[in-house]
């Protein structure tokens, strides 16, 4: 039996972001040194999943409310863009290469969530085609890097939750979010705007179209400030605004829903909005990104 330990390849570097690690560790430090700075240790970040040119700006505003001193496990919650999976997958791999240096997967929390049955196991295939994960690694890299040797990360792909399994997987990381060693990293875009995405909502109330958006935006980013996963699964019925990671969201916002009922006292704020680029017209189309963090009182 081989003893070879199972890695998954960064694949997306060197076309999402550099595959040089020198040159990646700039850009990183460059955002970082641009954003806005910490406002007490985050417990969870929503950030974009992008390539770095169009996203790596906005997502700096979240990582940089990472303290890294007191962060020993790192769950990173990303939807499922290329497979059909109506519930959650766990990593095949145990370790994750980045330019940077290499993720551990925490073993034992891996073993945990798959005695609950809950979890299926992906492919390696699944796991290194799928890029919502991935483009969080650097970051996660370059937010702990003073402590590297000092933390484990938790590999999640969301499927297609029904809001009752949202729910349910709220519920069971509840107890991870509770504790303050853990980070919970939640990977969404914001509105896939135009005919490619198959979405054109428009407000003319708003004026040019990219304002329309934003608007759209804002207000989906307004219900999770709430924290409240009924008002959010509300919105997205009534809009159907292209939220990519609107389960990873559901998840994070039934886990705090739950720690609420113990009296935890927690709040969320959004630091940065962007678009990769500016509707005016019809044959237009973007992508909205979105940074914001979840602090524990």
């Amino acid at each position: 039996m081989s003893n070879r330990v199972v890695c998954r390849e960064a694949s997306h570097a060197g076309s999402w972001y550099s595959a040089s690690g020198s040159q990646l560790n700039a850009q990183l430090e460059g955002w970082l040194s641009q954003a806005q700075s910490p406002q007490g240790p985050a417990r969870a970040i929503i950030a974009p999943h992008a390539g770095y040119t169009y996203c790596g700006a906005c997502a700096a505003h979240a990582y940089k409310q990472v303290d890294p001193s007191i962060t020993r496990r790192v769950f990173i919650l990303g939807p499922s863009h290329h497979i059909p999976l109506s519930r959650c997958a766990l990593s095949p791999a145990e370790v994750y290469r980045t330019p940077l240096y290499d993720l551990r997967i925490d073993q034992k929390v891996y073993a945990d969530l798959w005695k609950t049955g809950m979890f299926e196991r992906m492919t390696l295939q699944t796991d290194e085609d799928e890029h919502s994960i991935e483009m969080h690694l650097p970051y996660t890299a370059k937010a702990m890097e003073s402590h590297k040797d000092n933390f484990s990360i938790v590999p999640v792909l969301v499927g297609a939750l029904s809001e009752s399994k949202e729910q349910e997987y709220g519920k069971l990381l509840s107890k991870y979010l509770a504790d303050p060693s853990n980070l919970f990293v939640i990977s969404s875009d914001f509105c896939h705007w135009g005919h490619r995405f198959r979405y054109t909502y428009y407000d003319e109330a708003q004026g040019e179209i990219y304002r329309s958006i934003e608007n759209l935006d804002k207000m989906g980013m307004g219900i999770i400030e709430q924290l409240d996963p009924m008002s959010f699964s509300n919105y997205l019925k009534k809009y159907h605004n292209t939220i990519c990671g609107r389960h990873p969201i559901g998840v994070l916002l039934n886990a705090v829903a739950e720690l609420k009922k113990t009296g935890l006292d927690m709040n969320f704020s959004f630091l940065n909005y962007a678009q990769s680029s500016q509707c005016r017209n019809w044959q237009d189309s973007s992508v909205s990104y979105a940074a914001g963090a979840l602090t524990v009182h």
